[in-house]
């Protein structure tokens, strides 16, 4: 019983965390500086997911260049001069395909 409220009081906690900028701020009323600044938190988000997989787990002096280093350098430069999500994705799984 104790683990079954303690799972209900987090999931309480994560939606109303979530629930409450939804309901409470509007667009409209948010000052400009504030609009801009969200814009970059999808991708500031995606890079603290992605970037640990391409840092060395064993120091800095112990890195080797594997698949998934070469793989996110490919789709980086895709995504850099194509701005299209598939083909960036497509890139990089088809390198990490070959090089695997």
């Amino acid at each position: 019983m104790n683990i079954w409220l303690t799972i209900l009081g987090m999931a309480a906690v994560t939606y109303s965390v979530r629930l409450l900028p939804l309901t409470a701020l509007r667009v409209e009323t948010l000052p400009m500086w504030i609009k801009r600044g969200l814009r970059y938190v999808p991708i500031a988000v995606l890079s603290a997911i992605v970037t640990p997989e391409y840092l060395p787990g064993n120091g800095w002096f112990n890195y080797t260049v594997d698949e998934h280093l070469l793989a996110g350098i490919a789709a980086i430069i895709v995504a850099w001069f194509t701005r299209s999500t598939i083909l960036t994705i497509a890139v990089g799984m088809a390198i990490l395909l070959v090089f695997h």
